[in-house]
């Protein structure tokens, strides 16, 4: 295709647009509520596993020690769980460190109770954190088997939650996601076929001359570009505006959303650009796709 030729496609695109006033708005209305649906679906999905990624990561093994191990085995034993994969973090919490905390924490009524006790009743823990809950279970059934341990405390049926909830959130946010790409394509496809209805006498004559059916999609594909694009500038704006609202409201009360780690979330800027680039390609896109798809009935002369 010659330059001249492609180029008087692309100004036929643009004046398609201001041409059907009434289609095109309907279009971009429809888009931009689709690109608004879809775009906070994503950035909800996201949120969400980071929130349930906080969550595991405070989720703690206590591994306790059995009495009267030696300096030696303590070192051996510290050793072994670090050489452990599913071990992201190990720290000693020692008998004598535990007991000054308890005793810091009690009253002195509550004191007098120790004041004569010969020994520090208290034993030796390992305090560790896990890189995948998921592999919990196996982590802790493994330091069970290390000599010197005495038991290992773990939420296994909290960690046997979340995982079940983030697998059921998965397969439903990827099906919403899929769900509203698909009604957004229709719908567009739809909206727009009647601007083509409109034209459809223009095609047949196109078609009749022996223009081709490249020829003839590019103005229509260009001019859905065009208005997916606009769409979506106005759907980022929106959504940014709406998104830092809601941010501001978690990160600011740390007393309630802190608990559940919602003051943790994603801010916009930090995905301010693999944000505008999905929203860019996925109205571009999808206003194209659905232009092109309601002129196929009448490229069949």
């Amino acid at each position: 295709m010659k330059i001249s030729s492609f180029n008087y496609l692309i100004r036929q695109g643009f004046k398609g647009i201001w041409r059907n006033k009434m289609m095109t708005f309907a279009s971009f209305c429809i888009l931009l509520v689709s690109l608004i649906m879809v775009g906070f679906a994503i950035l909800v999905s996201i949120n969400l596993d980071k929130v349930i990624g906080n969550i595991e990561e405070k989720s703690e093994v206590v591994v306790v020690v059995k009495d009267k191990v030696s300096k030696q085995s303590m070192t051996d034993l510290q050793l072994k769980i670090e050489d452990i994969p599913n071990v992201s973090e190990l720290r000693l919490y020692s008998r004598e460190q535990a007991w000054k905390d308890m005793m810091e924490k009690m009253t002195e009524a509550q004191r007098d109770y120790f004041k004569y006790a010969d020994d520090n009743p208290l034993p030796d823990v390992f305090r560790l954190k896990v890189k995948d809950i998921q592999k919990m279970n196996d982590t802790t059934a493994q330091i069970e088997t290390f000599e010197g341990v005495e038991s290992v405390q773990s939420p296994t049926e909290f960690a046997d939650i979340l995982i079940s909830f983030r697998r059921i959130f998965v397969i439903v946010a990827i099906a919403i996601v899929i769900a509203l790409v698909l009604v957004s394509l229709i719908i567009i496809s739809n909206t727009t076929r009647a601007s083509v209805f409109a034209r459809r006498k223009e095609i047949n004559i196109m078609k009749y001359v022996g223009a081709t059916n490249s020829f003839i999609r590019i103005p229509f594909f260009i001019e859905g570009m065009v208005v997916g694009l606009l769409a979506s500038c106005c759907a980022l704006f929106i959504t940014k505006f709406a998104y830092e609202g809601v941010y501001n409201i978690l990160t600011n009360d740390y007393k309630l959303f802190g608990v559940f780690g919602l003051n943790n979330i994603y801010s916009f800027d930090s995905m301010l650009l693999p944000v505008t680039v999905s929203y860019l390609v996925a109205g571009a896109f999808i206003g194209a796709i659905g232009t092109s798809i309601s002129t196929g009935k009448h490229l069949k002369v």
